[in-house]
């Protein structure tokens, strides 16, 4: 196989399933990793692919940090249908923590009536539409206040989280890698999220599919420390099964 043959294999694999592995190559293509990993970088001078840990991926991997009010508006369709997944998995009486997050914001808006819920937040947004429900009883954390975002984060929040616990964490993330795990762009917000984790039965991250193949600065947790995620139908079936193999529900909408 000559040196353009296999980049236009590398470039279909990727294009098929997003992300692509330096190990599975070699043996796709029968060379060594020296040359996938030249052909890797020859393909990403090209502006081709990005370069990660063990192989590349097609979207950029580094998340960015955006105002929630820019946030809201990308992929709002699909996050207000992950939102409406999620509420489904509410019971009645049950003691819930919400991270800050848009999708977050549209799993609220879509929680029914009538379950009468003790919900703790560390998002003033999601605090704020908590208060239309007259049974729900709203807890908002406090501490340092995180203006990108209008959460709250810091030692304070976290203090407060120690005299809880909670069926279930709804939690949202800047960026989810099958080596990296759950990471945010704020390493403060990743530290209350771990705290938010130990506290809860339960972990449910509500994740468009452009979160997928990101990282960012801060790590929330790995793979063992998540149960459920529900995403849109834009994760390749090669991502789902890799997250399913490790014992993480994977809900698509």
């Amino acid at each position: 196989m000559t040196l353009a043959e296999r980049h236009q294999f590398i470039i279909n694999k990727i294009q098929k399933d997003q992300y692509i592995n330096v190990i599975e190559l070699c043996k796709d293509l029968k060379v060594s990793s020296v040359t996938i990993r030249k052909d890797l970088k020859l393909l990403e001078d090209k502006n081709l692919l990005f370069r990660t840990h063990g192989g590349a991926t097609l979207n950029n991997p580094y998340a960015v940090d955006r105002p929630v009010n820019e946030k809201e508006k990308i992929q709002s369709s699909e996050k207000n249908k992950i939102g409406v997944a999620a509420t489904k998995l509410i019971k009645a009486n049950d003691s819930i923590v919400i991270a800050s997050g848009t999708t977050l914001l549209y799993f609220v808006k879509n929680i029914p009536s009538g379950l009468n819920l003790t919900a703790v937040s560390s998002s003033l947004n999601i605090s704020l539409e908590l208060m239309r429900y007259p049974d729900v009883e709203v807890i908002q954390l406090g501490g340092l206040l995180r203006k990108s975002s209008s959460s709250v984060l810091g030692a304070y929040a976290e203090q407060v989280l120690q005299d809880f616990y909670f069926n279930t964490l709804f939690l949202g993330v800047d960026g989810i890698d099958l080596e990296h795990g759950l990471t945010t762009t704020n390493a403060m917000e990743a530290h209350l999220n771990r705290k938010m984790i130990d506290v809860s039965q339960k972990v449910v991250v509500l994740a468009d599919s452009t979160k997928f193949g990101k990282r960012g600065f801060g790590k929330i947790c790995g793979f063992e420390d998540v149960d459920h995620i529900i995403t849109d139908k834009g994760v390749s079936e090669q991502i789902i099964n890799h997250l399913e193999s490790m014992g993480v529900t994977v809900t698509l909408v």
